[in-house]
């Protein structure tokens, strides 16, 4: 029986420390398991591990709890998100998860995405446990302090363990304050160490076993830390009948990492706030899209990827797309018509042309497959739309001559449902349309095809498609 622990603190996972058992799951998960990670699933990919000697069963019944780790793993590191699709557990890589599997055998690129994962997680985590008073990116700030000159360039195992791992947020202030009583902490000797460390003994021994005995060798496995093992500084009591050997180990970046490291701190700070994962202004499933949609433009030139590649393009899109949907300038309802209009020609048989202007519809669009007219209308906000009014959609239609009309906006309140009741008229959240859109465009196997969608929104007028979209979207592309 695991001992409580009261005091709060990062929870770090630490179900494997290998990177490559990571990729190999990730792969596998990808490659084998299409239909979806149900229990049968789980046990052929266990299976398929176990032959490719990434995992030895502890039984011969192969328990599904190593496996399940596994795959929350991969969430915790930002390979991609869970979620239940009729009824089915499905798994959803991200864009750095699948950019991680495209480069599965190249060891530096690797490393480099996996940095950039790293870059990635918050606390709160949609997956992780942490207590949600955390608020922060604690990796950026372990970077941070490696990239510190102050601190020698490095950090101990027991400053991560008595120290980091309390910290709820970070700013400027705040961090020239961790950098004082980190060197306070090297001012410690063995006696002084002892002494902090059994003070809160649970919670010092747990963060210095998820870290040390976990976190630590998984990074140095993807070539991002040097590790320098230290002396015995205790010996602590973790559980019943388990003691843990506490040392005085340091870590560095790894001289490959190192300057792209610092590429990222000037882009993507440590002092940055983190996504609410309880905001109450948007749906929790258009955080979590959010969350898992960092791609760094600078991770792409790192690799040697061109920036005037087509998925880099998309990603920029996208991210513009939700930017100005949210009216975050004077200007933005205009881009918001204009990026949109830009992603349908992306479908190969959709013609797209931004119209705007009083008593028009925004986009008018053809859907090639049958010569089929609709209208598209962009809803930008900052805060939800309102209302709608049918009889001006109604009008639009007509000086066409459109079957149907598709509002693209980031979010509404439950009365706009009623205005559109019973008319040709669908609503989709724009981050639903945003993974949608990334997902059968990074499918190069897949034609860029709207047909799915149009006959989605045929069968369902005056409805809001998202969730059906959002189904479709783990149906086609998650494992």
């Amino acid at each position: 029986m695991p001992t409580m622990i009261n005091e709060k603190k990062w929870i770090l996972y630490r179900h494997t420390n290998n990177l490559d058992i990571i990729k190999a799951v990730a792969v596998n998960l990808s490659t084998y398991t299409k239909a979806g990670i149900s229990l049968e699933e789980k046990s052929m990919l266990n299976e398929r591990l176990r032959e490719l000697l990434y995992y030895k069963e502890r039984n011969p019944d192969l328990p599904l709890d190593a496996i399940n780790h596994k795959i929350n793993t991969l969430a915790y590191f930002m390979f991609g998100h869970k979620s239940t699709v009729n009824g089915r557990k499905r798994f959803l890589f991200s864009p750095l998860g699948d950019l991680m599997i495209e480069n599965f055998d190249n060891h530096l690129i690797s490393s480099k995405i996996f940095l950039s994962q790293l870059f990635a997680i918050q606390f709160p985590h949609p997956h992780g446990g942490t207590d949600s008073e955390f608020s922060l990116y604690p990796y950026r700030l372990i970077f941070k302090l490696l990239r510190d000159p102050r601190l020698k360039y490095r950090l101990y195992s027991i400053e991560i363990a008595t120290c980091l791992v309390f910290i709820k947020n970070i700013d400027e202030t705040s961090f020239e304050i961790l950098i004082k009583n980190i060197l306070k902490l090297r001012m410690y000797n063995t006696d002084d160490w002892i002494k902090l460390l059994d003070s809160k003994k649970h919670a010092h021994v747990n963060s210095y076993y998820e870290w040390d005995y976990y976190q630590l060798k998984l990074f140095s496995s993807a070539g991002i830390i040097k590790i320098k093992e230290g002396e015995v500084i205790h010996k602590m009591n973790h559980g019943r009948n388990t003691v843990r050997t506490i040392r005085k180990t340091y870590f560095e970046l790894t001289a490959e990492v190192v300057n792209f490291c610092d590429i990222l701190l000037q882009k993507y700070s440590p002092y940055q706030k983190p996504l609410n994962l309880q905001d109450s202004t948007r749906l929790y499933s258009d955080v979590i899209k959010e969350v898992y949609s960092f791609y760094p433009s600078e991770l792409l030139s790192e690799i040697g990827i061109e920036t005037k590649d087509e998925i880099q393009n998309v990603i920029d899109l996208i991210k513009a797309i939700n930017y100005h949907s949210e009216n975050q300038e004077k200007d933005s309802p205009y881009e918001f018509e204009r990026l949109l209009t830009k992603a349908l020609n992306y479908f190969i048989n959709i013609r797209a042309e931004w119209i705007g202007g009083a008593g028009k519809t925004d986009i008018e669009c053809i859907f090639t497959d049958n010569n089929y007219k609709f209208c598209v209308d962009a809803k930008s906000t900052s805060k939800k739309t309102s209302s709608l009014n049918s009889g001006r959609l109604r009008l639009h239609r007509e000086k066409i001559g459109a079957g149907y009309t598709l509002i693209i906006t980031p979010g509404y309140v439950p009365s706009v449902i009623s205005d559109i009741k019973n008319e040709p008229i669908t609503i989709l959240l724009t981050s639903t349309f945003s993974e949608y859109f990334y997902k059968i465009v990074k499918a190069k196997n897949i034609e860029n095809d709207y047909a799915e969608i149009h006959n989605l929104i045929l069968n369902n007028p005056g409805t809001d498609i998202s969730e059906l979209v959002s189904e479709l979207t783990f149906e086609k592309f998650a494992s």
